[in-house]
């Protein structure tokens, strides 16, 4: 009996090995995690790549608190690993390899019946710090501006601050949405609306991108747009095996498909 019980203990230890070996844990960016990933996952595997993908998409700052946990085989990130994530991971004994896989441009979207088509960089920073509270303020019709900004967990929340608000705290006023379909739903329902959201959301129903001293976010602009930001994924050190051949097709010419695809920046386009 007892010969029993551990000979079904130990099948069960071995299947559960087994089944994670086969199943490639990703964890990070909503940005990435939401969309790309996905169909990067779905082309691999119907490549042959014989693994199943367990995907979490909750935030870039949560790529890494996976990775040093070792809940994570990679971690997704629409932003630089920080120093103090990095130094983290080391006292775990995780050494991160950083791999540059796409870039995204941030867009900046208003409500479709919004008469404003452009802004300057001053007047987009002047909206999110609060400074700026009304349409009128900027050539809109008058109504108070409704401000939609990521979370403080996602990556995204930190590059719009860095890179449209010379680093200021958001107003006040601003309301923080888990990702950038909740950004794009609440200023398509709201005709004073305004949020930032990557390339792959830009056509969602209610809204239109507007420029921003004179930019669009398309292909051509993406060194020039202002809010333009390369993405990551993160490994444990060298990746191997399933790791490395998921990284590989993902930097591929059939991954950099799929990217343009989903609406982000392949690398092949970045001069």
């Amino acid at each position: 009996m007892k010969s029993t019980i551990i000979t079904s203990l130990l099948a069960v230890a071995f299947t559960a090995s087994l089944s994670a070996q086969n199943t490639l844990r990703i964890r990070g960016s909503d940005t990435l995690g939401a969309k790309l990933v996905p169909q990067w996952a779905e082309g691999f595997k119907k490549q042959g790549g014989g693994v199943s993908f367990d995907i979490a998409a909750e935030g870039s700052s949560t790529a890494f608190t996976n990775l040093a946990a070792g809940t994570a085989e990679i971690g997704m990130s629409s932003r630089k690993v920080k120093d103090d994530e990095r130094t983290f991971c080391k006292t775990k004994g995780v050494f991160l390899k950083e791999y540059n896989v796409c870039w995204d441009m941030m867009a900046v979207i208003v409500n479709k019946s919004n008469p404003v088509q452009s802004l300057t960089k001053k007047q987009v920073s002047g909206i999110f710090t609060g400074a700026i509270k009304d349409w009128s303020e900027v050539g809109g019709t008058p109504g108070p501006i409704s401000v939609y900004t990521r979370n403080t967990s996602s990556g995204t929340y930190k590059d719009w601050q860095t890179l449209a608000m010379g680093g200021k705290d958001y107003g006040s006023n601003s309301q923080k949405m888990a990702g950038n379909e909740q950004i794009a739903q609440e200023t398509g329902s709201n005709k004073n609306g305004i949020g930032y959201v990557g390339l792959a959301y830009i056509n969602a129903k209610g809204i239109k991108v507007i420029t921003v001293d004179g930019k669009e976010p398309v292909y051509a602009n993406v060194k020039s747009y202002p809010y333009s930001r390369p993405c990551y994924l993160y490994t444990n050190g060298e990746p191997k095996d399933k790791v490395k051949e998921f990284l590989d097709f993902c930097l591929s010419p059939a991954g950099d498909k799929i990217v343009e695809v989903v609406h982000f920046v392949p690398m092949s386009k970045v001069k």
